[in-house]
């Protein structure tokens, strides 16, 4: 007789049954006060759930082509030996990059070694020095050694110098990943707030120029000047030769680009758009990261770009950037009016929740985009970024939206959302039609990491609004990707 016949059926139907019943209890529990979908703008009579308002993502990004061509066309002239690895090294180079160690940071990791030496080296010393040996021998050997020491355990961080042929090679290895993420971050200020038509901007850390032409991809001739700021004079050339199509003969395709190599300092002009694009990391303290932000942002009427690697270094450079500027604000009672607000991606100005976690995780997102038509590149790349967007104004009437910050995992009959909230706390959401309602549950199947799922969670003070119960089965249940998922990259 069968195992599963008689009883033994009876008994596994029983027990199936049952997990199958906490399980759904376990979903039903997942969300206790009960997420509904934000209507509030009535979007759901005018389009589908596919693509609700929430919903950000960019197709591949691909470049002009006569960008394309110029930048082959220099890169041709240029001549350099071993093309292909000397961008890779750059581009790993670049990505890996830290922030310098500040002075105070240095002074107390010495402090402590010095302290740890000490304690090694007192038993060996005795309570007598030896004859040949005097104090201050010792003590210029301790330095000696946590000097040593340090600079074998301390990054060391140097500034780039861009001549002619780094200024190339950078070109031919992060145009295209530049201009993509700029591009997505564009997107989301047009697709939000269409009313919004730039006509001044100013790019600091301007580089080849990926920000004027996103910008001009973005909103075209609404544009009327471009202040292109980077401290390169090589790197100003290169911008202006891809604007005259290859050729310093010809006239420039977006008329009212300016170059400086320094930033005025002076907020008595100011620009509707600014920007900076994995440029603070280039700065050789924090001291000089927040006096430029604070430069920028005093210089921005509308909206302040930051985009920086998706990496640790990174995120921690926009929160850093993002603290500064909240700060300065609450600083300057006096003029309410110029007071901002955080646009993207974060939906709150709360302290971000993943600096609180022990393993810091960073805050980014990915774009897709056509890389320059080099032998060795794909059709298709990824650009891996963090980026921060405040706009002035008070944000009144904001959708305080969550973002999803990983990606969409897709199940039968619920969808994983991994999401940052508006009251500061970091969700697992595990979306049903049965607990939340056909419309929400079709909105988070349709977006993407990156997206806003338009939905008001009501408040929890304080409290998670995921059962872990009900997740541990599900790890059981479901792949292994559910908890630990992989990024396109």
């Amino acid at each position: 007789m069968s195992p599963l016949s008689g009883g033994g059926a009876l008994f596994c139907a029983l027990k199936l049954s049952s997990r199958s019943s906490f399980l759904n209890r376990g979903l039903a529990m997942a969300l206790p006060d009960g997420p509904q979908v934000d209507n509030t703008s009535k979007f759901l009579q005018r389009v589908p759930h596919r693509q609700h308002p929430g919903i950000l993502k960019l197709k591949r990004v691909t470049l002009p082509q006569d960008v394309m061509d110029g930048a082959q066309l220099l890169v041709q002239k240029c001549s350099i030996t071993r093309l292909q690895e000397r961008c890779q090294s750059l581009s790993h180079f670049l990505w890996s990059r830290k922030r310098p160690v500040e002075d105070r940071e240095l002074q107390r990791r010495a402090i402590e070694l010095e302290k740890r030496l000490r304690e090694k080296m007192a038993p060996q010393s005795g309570p007598v020095l030896q004859a040949d040996e005097s104090e201050e021998a010792l003590e210029k050997a301790l330095k000696q050694r946590v000097m040593t020491t340090l600079r074998k355990n301390i990054y060391h961080w140097q500034q780039l110098r861009y001549d002619k042929e780094l200024s190339v090679l950078y070109l031919a290895a992060r145009f295209g990943g530049v201009h993509a993420a700029v591009s997505r971050a564009f997107h989301e200020i047009k697709k939000r707030v269409p009313d919004f038509l730039p006509q001044t901007l100013l790019d600091f850390g301007s580089g080849t120029g990926s920000v004027t032409w996103a910008a001009h991809t973005a909103w075209g001739s609404s544009v009327r000047e471009y202040m292109c700021v980077d401290s390169s004079a090589e790197m100003n050339e290169i911008s202006e030769f891809l604007l005259r199509g290859g050729s310093m003969s010809r006239d420039a395709r977006m008329p009212g680009v300016y170059f400086r190599q320094f930033l005025p300092v002076s907020p008595k002009v100011g620009y509707d758009l600014v920007t900076s694009a994995y440029s603070l990391n280039e700065l050789p303290s924090q001291h000089d990261r927040i006096e430029t932000i604070r430069t920028l942002w005093r210089k921005t009427n509308g909206f302040l770009v930051l985009i920086e690697n998706g990496t640790q270094e990174g995120h921690q450079i926009l929160m850093e950037a993002r603290d500064a500027i909240l700060k300065l604000d609450e600083e300057q009672e006096s003029k309410v009016h110029r007071r901002g607000h955080i646009f993207a991606p974060c939906p709150h100005s709360l302290p971000c929740p993943l600096l609180a976690k022990t393993h810091i995780v960073p805050c980014n997102f990915i774009q897709a985009y056509q890389p320059l038509p080099f032998s060795w590149n794909p059709s298709t790349l990824w650009e891996r970024f963090s980026f921060l967007i405040m706009r002035r104004g008070p944000g009144d009437g904001v959708e305080q939206w969550p973002r999803i910050t990983q990606p969409v995992l897709r199940r039968p009959r619920h969808v994983h959302c991994r999401m940052c909230c508006p009251d500061g706390m970091l969700q697992h959401m595990v979306v049903t039609a049965h607990r939340h309602g056909r419309d929400l549950y079709r909105c988070a199947r349709n977006s993407e990491w990156g997206d806003r799922l338009p939905m008001i969670i009501p408040s929890r003070d304080g409290e998670s609004v995921v059962d872990e119960t009900s997740l541990g089965d599900l790890q059981n249940l479901c792949p292994d990707e559910i908890l630990s998922p992989r990024s396109p990259t």
